[in-house]
């Protein structure tokens, strides 16, 4: 299977090199691999350069945003600056981050995955951050969920889906909206990608009212909101998480901000999210 990946990175220079590394030395290589460097002002791209210079699959795109580091559409459109260069021959389109370690194996696994199952719309493994010396799971979400940080989306699933949303919430409304075109996702845990700087940990703090925002706008309705922001912020140990997320969320429905799916779609998303809870339950 051809396979595509876009990698946005922005000041990433104690990474990207072992990222690169880790794709030029796959079992199954890349067809094409794009990095955008999103006005990075370290050795970003330099060192993306180097690689580009010795393999040809890579290419590099500069980029020039915001300093700041918000999640949501910052990277998706560094995502599109790459995409756009890309042509349509591709099987699996990845958005991977500039601080991952694939195993070797990695894109060969995925590729026998998408080729067993025709519905398989997006698929990926786990990842591992390091604690004290070991690598354990960065257990921030549930285990069928796929992160921000890896994904990979079977084409006909991407384009149906209507490609990646550029606001905080991309990397849940996509699998909501690939299951409600009757796509399947899964997860391999046996697949562990060494994820060099934890999720979050350079976001600005403007973007703690981002993922409430996210809620209102994939249309949860304020009940799931409550029970999802309770849920979040309890991970991460944090009430003033939960009062943000809440706030957030009434600030996006006072000022009637867009939408990020159709009153269908979101009729579907929350009969989804209620029956999964209801699962949990019983």
């Amino acid at each position: 299977m051809n396979f595509y990946i876009v990698i946005p990175a922005h000041n990433e220079e104690t990474s990207i090199g072992q990222t690169l590394e880790s794709l030029v030395n796959q079992s199954l290589l890349p067809k094409r691999v794009v990095v955008v460097n999103d006005n990075s002002t370290d050795d970003t791209q330099k060192i993306v350069s180097a690689f580009a210079e010795k393999y040809a699959f890579i290419s590099l795109v500069n980029s020039k945003s915001s300093n700041k580091h918000l999640p949501g559409s910052k990277i998706i459109n560094a995502f599109y600056k790459g995409y756009e260069t890309l042509d349509d021959d591709y099987d699996v389109i990845c958005k991977f981050d500039a601080d991952l370690i694939f195993p070797k194996h990695y894109l060969e696994q995925l590729s026998h995955h998408f080729s067993t199952d025709e519905k398989l719309g997006m698929a990926s493994g786990f990842c591992y951050i390091e604690k004290n010396g070991d690598w354990i799971l960065e257990n921030l979400t549930r285990k069928d969920h796929i992160r921000g940080a890896l994904k990979a989306y079977r084409k006909a699933c991407f384009i149906e889906i209507g490609k990646l949303k550029p606001s905080m919430g991309w990397d849940t409304v996509d699998e909501l909206l690939a299951k409600y075109y009757g796509w399947t996702i899964l997860t391999d845990e046996t697949l562990h990608i060494k994820h060099l700087k934890p999720t979050g940990i350079s976001y600005n703090k403007a973007s703690k009212y981002l993922q409430g925002e996210a809620m209102y706008k994939m249309r949860y309705g304020f009940i799931i909101t409550l029970i999802s922001a309770g849920k979040l912020a309890y991970k991460k140990r944090s009430v003033a998480l939960f009062k943000d997320y809440l706030a957030g969320y009434f600030k996006a429905k006072s000022n009637n901000i867009d939408f990020l799916v159709s009153e269908d779609e979101g009729k579907f998303i929350r009969n989804l999210r209620w029956k999964g809870m209801r699962s949990k339950i019983s």
